[in-house]
């Protein structure tokens, strides 16, 4: 059975697939188009990603793609945990820069969905952290933009100290919120 959870940001939500496990190990779907449908989430995926960060406290985002290249993320964790962020950033949304984190890992087999018009990020709780995650646009550098994981006026409570992070030189220039054009407008 396909469990999904709302977590309080229209669109994001949390994806638990069943993990059938016996003595040899285990087996999960942690993908069915058909059976996420009939759950109300309908999305054609069309790249997979797969990261892997060495330490503790390696972050990664806040990342979006503009119009006409927008993603979809799906995002799940293979080894280790994460603290996932999802931030609206829909101008004109009752919810533009409110935040909503979660934490995934590969021993709660869970998931996270972040839908087009949202800005999404990680940090990792755990050393050789490997996520995995689908997109519904493939990658587009002109359409790839940041916004910085310590704008004060998202204020997002990340579990790593702010000033300890390990951020790309990309991630530690990022701009805030304020100072981008996101591309998305609600509804």
């Amino acid at each position: 059975m396909v469990e999904v959870s709302k977590l309080g940001l229209d669109g994001v939500c949390e994806i638990r697939l069943p993990r059938f496990e016996d003595a040899r190990g285990f087996f999960s779907e942690t993908w069915n188009a058909g059976k996420l449908a009939e759950a109300g989430i309908a999305v054609d995926f069309v790249q997979d990603n797969h990261s892997l960060s060495r330490e503790r406290g390696v972050l990664r985002g806040l990342h979006f793609q503009k119009p006409p290249f927008a993603q979809d993320k799906l995002v799940r964790v293979l080894r280790g945990s994460i603290y996932d962020v999802a931030v609206d950033i829909r101008v004109g949304s009752p919810t533009f820069g409110k935040w909503v984190g979660l934490t995934v890992s590969a021993k709660e087999w869970n998931q996270i969905l972040v839908p087009k018009g949202f800005a999404h990020g990680f940090v990792t709780l755990e050393p050789d952290t490997e996520v995995a995650y689908k997109v519904s646009a493939p990658y587009s550098q002109p359409h790839d933009r940041s916004i910085r994981f310590d704008d004060p006026d998202i204020a997002i409570d990340w579990p790593v100290a702010a000033q300890d992070p390990i951020l790309s030189d990309k991630d530690a220039a990022a701009p805030l919120l304020a100072e981008v054009e996101t591309g998305f407008v609600y509804p």
